[in-house]
Formats: structure tokens, C-alpha cells, sequence
């Protein structure tokens, strides 16, 4: 395939902002993404029933899907650097396609737990590879709004699951719920193959856009020539940690929200019927929460606001808010507890869309998507140890049926709190940015 240059002439008509379709790309994916991981969140109350599930053994499933995430975002985003963001991507997709397929043959816990694991393995590589492409494609000051774009997937994804799951489960079983999303997922990729190339190689591609998005999106010069650090020299960095904390954080309580929501709703006596637009609000608040994350803090960078204050004012509006959590426990109103997880999911979005830009923001290209890996690990380890303690507790205290989950909507809404405090301190200019190995911010 040639490789083409600023100035020189494409050889096919160009498409006019090419990067934002790549950018719906990525979309496209985080939704099938997230109605594929839904499926069992949606299905949880009728399949706990059907195979005599406990909450521990509904919360082991999820934490078999975790394990395989968590490791699985580190060792992706490493091949995801070596591989490139074409063949990584379509090597995720096409996995984790087949397996949500596979999972309609499941018969028991041993065989969920088994597509669990192997979904969470494959699925582990579309937010390093998503950052990636946005570092390639996108231009700093647009880099916030782009993140934001393709994570908010991860909400519409969730948001329309349930009008998309419980039909189908209603009136076909929920075999074929599973087949779905796998063949949206291989739709997704046949157009992926067809669409995606590197901005230095892709024919559609404008001169003008390519020469706009190579000027602003090439390392510091500090970078040059120097070779690629290794897992142990990032986690060295203080910036690298401050990354991870921003989402091992906050990506538990959204990952409660997303996996436990219906049966927090039944345990506050509200079935699933009557609170499906329970269901459905804090999803569309949190995909209104990505787009204002990265549109005020490129509005922010517009007005003369440096990088990291324009990122840093947001990381303070997601922890503070996410705080919206801990009044729950004092309602079993379905409409205002639907109106504080809809401004809690909103100010975590926020904070969210922060947390991914980031990794582009501080490290040269050809450390992104390890670094977001890095921070997809410590998130999934995070949900990992919330997973393991919110089966434990809420089967402890399911005599005290309306309340069984106080304790944890009080440690949701501080924990994030904490990663605020955090990423101020973490993500920072010091000595390593004077060396050259990040940037500064």
C-alpha cells in the first residue's frame, strides 16, 4: 500500500472530515461492545432464578469476565503498540464476536463462566485501540471531544440494550440474545477492514486534513530517537500511576451501575418493568456527561486555559459529583433515585472521558495504548475486588432488604472522590517532563 505525504495528492476523492467517520468507527464498536456485555447484566434476574444462582455466584461470573479484561488490557495495549490499531482491533472484534455467539450453547455456571472469560479477553482491546487511533487521528485540541465520541458508546450501548435484550429474551428465550451482538460485531468489522487505515497511508484522506493531523499529533521532539519504554519505565513515572488511578477509581462504580443496576432496582422492590426507564436514563445522562467532559475542556483550551487545567477542572466536576451516589440510600423512589444516578452517571462521564484522553495527552504514540492498557488493568482489578464484595455484602444483608446496598453506595460515590484527590497530585510537569519522557501538560 503506498504511503502517502503532506501535500501529496490522494489518488481516489477524499472523504471531508475523515476522522470523525473514523471516529464513528470506534463508536459503532464501544456500542456492540456494550450491548454484547449487557446481555447477562439484563438477563441476570431471570437466569439467577433459572439456575438457582446466588448474588456470590452471579458476582463470580462477572468477576471471571474481569480477570480475563484486567490482564488482557495491559498485554493488548503492548500488541496493540506493535500490531497496529487495523489488525489489533480486528483481531479483538473478531474474538470476542465468536464467543458472544458460542455463548448461546452455555448449559450451566461452569460454561457462562467459561464464554465470560474468554468474552472479557477479547473485548479487553477496544479501549486501548480506540485511544490509539485517536492519538493518530486527532489533533490535541480535539483529542477530549474524539474520546468522548467513542465513549459514549459504552452509555447508548447500555442505554439501548434493554429495548434490545428483553424483547428478545420475552419472546424467544434468551439463547438467541447472545447471537446478536456477535453478528453486529462481525458487520462492524467487514466495514472496519474496508475503512481503516493509518492517516500517513489512507487514500481518502485530504491533504489538508493529513498535513493538520500530522503537525499536531507527532511526539515532542524530547522523543526522538529515544526507544520504547518498557512496562517498568512507565510505571516509574509518577503521570503513569496518576493514569491508572483515574480509572481504577471510577471505572468500578460505572461497571456496578452497568452490571448490577437491575438487581440493585429489584432489591429496592422496583421490578424491572415498571423501571425500565430507571434503566435507561443513567445511560443517557452518562453519554451527555462524555460529550460535556470533552467539549468543555476543549472550550476550555480554546479560551487559553492550559492542557492539564482544562483536564483538571473536569477531574474535580466527575469527583465531586459522583458524590450524588451516597443519597440513594435514604429513598426507595423510583423517580429520584433515577434523577441521582442520572447526575452521578453524568459527572462520572465526565470524569471518564479525563481518564481516557489522558494516556494521549502525557506519552508519545508508541506508548499510548500500553499505558491505557495499564490503566484498564488497574480498573479491572479495582472491579474485580467491588465485584467480590458487593456479592458478599448484599448477600449478608438481605434481611435488610431495601437498604442491602447502603454500604456500597456510600463507598461508590467516596471512592471516586479519592482518585480526584489523586490525579491532582499525580498527573503533573516534573523532572520526567524535563527529560523528554512525557509530555507536558
Amino acid at each position: 500500500m503506498p504511503v502517502f505525504t503532506p501535500g501529496t495528492a490522494p489518488t481516489v476523492r477524499p472523504i471531508r472530515n475523515l476522522r470523525w467517520w473514523i471516529c464513528a468507527l470506534l463508536f459503532a464498536s464501544t456500542v456492540i461492545n456494550y450491548i454484547d456485555r449487557q446481555t447477562l447484566s439484563l438477563l441476570s434476574p431471570y437466569l439467577k432464578q433459572m439456575y438457582h444462582w446466588t448474588n456470590s455466584d452471579y458476582a463470580n461470573l462477572l468477576i471471571g469476565f474481569r480477570i480475563a479484561y484486567s490482564i488482557g488490557q495491559t498485554v493488548c495495549g503492548r500488541l496493540m503498540d506493535r500490531l497496529g490499531t487495523r489488525r489489533g482491533l480486528t483481531l479483538s472484534v473478531l474474538w470476542y464476536s465468536l464467543v458472544s455467539i458460542a455463548t448461546s450453547l452455555a448449559s450451566g455456571f461452569y460454561s457462562f463462566a467459561t464464554f465470560r472469560f474468554l468474552l472479557g479477553a477479547g473485548e479487553s482491546a477496544n479501549w486501548p485501540g480506540a485511544i490509539k487511533a485517536v492519538a493518530e487521528w486527532f489533533p490535541k485540541r480535539e483529542r477530549a471531544l474524539a474520546t468522548a465520541f467513542y465513549d459514549s458508546g459504552s452509555s447508548i450501548g447500555g442505554a439501548i440494550a434493554p429495548f434490545i435484550v428483553l424483547p428478545i429474551y420475552f419472546r424467544w428465550g434468551w439463547r438467541p440474545v447472545f447471537v446478536l451482538p456477535g453478528l453486529l460485531g462481525l458487520a462492524w468489522l467487514f466495514i472496519w477492514r474496508k475503512s481503516y487505515r493509518s492517516p500517513q497511508e489512507h487514500p481518502r484522506l485530504s491533504s489538508e486534513e493529513r498535513a493538520m493531523i500530522l503537525a499536531d499529533s507527532s511526539d515532542d521532539g524530547g522523543s526522538a530517537g529515544r526507544s520504547k519504554p518498557s512496562w517498568i519505565e512507565l510505571l516509574k513515572l509518577p503521570q503513569t500511576w496518576g493514569v491508572i488511578v483515574a480509572r481504577a477509581f471510577t471505572d468500578p462504580v460505572w461497571y456496578f451501575i452497568a452490571d448490577w443496576f437491575p438487581i440493585y432496582l429489584v432489591a429496592k422492590g422496583i421490578s424491572l418493568k415498571s423501571g425500565l426507564i430507571a434503566i435507561w436514563i443513567p445511560f443517557i445522562a452518562a453519554d451527555l456527561g462524555n460529550f460535556f467532559g470533552g467539549a468543555t475542556s476543549g472550550y476550555l483550551i480554546k479560551r487559553g486555559w492550559s492542557l492539564g487545567a482544562a483536564r483538571k477542572a473536569l477531574v474535580v466536576f466527575g469527583g465531586v459529583g459522583v458524590t450524588l451516589l451516597i443519597p440513594t440510600i435514604l429513598t426507595v423512589n423510583l423517580a429520584a433515585l433515577t434523577v441521582l444516578f442520572a447526575l452521578a452517571t453524568f459527572c462520572y462521564a465526565a470524569f471518564s472521558t479525563i481518564a481516557n484522553v489522558l494516556p494521549s495527552d502525557l506519552f508519545a504514540s508508541d506508548s499510548v495504548a500500553s499505558v491505557s492498557g495499564l490503566s484498564g488493568t488497574g480498573a479491572g482489578l479495582g472491579t474485580i475486588v467491588a465485584f467480590k464484595l458487593i456479592g458478599y455484602l448484599t448477600d449478608a444483608n438481605q434481611s435488610l432488604a431495601t437498604h442491602s446496598f447502603d454500604s456500597i453506595m456510600i463507598v461508590a460515590g467516596l471512592v471516586p472522590f479519592l482518585g480526584m484527590i489523586l490525579v491532582l497530585l499525580l498527573v503533573r510537569n516534573n523532572a520526567a517532563t524535563q527529560q523528554g519522557l512525557v509530555r507536558a501538560i
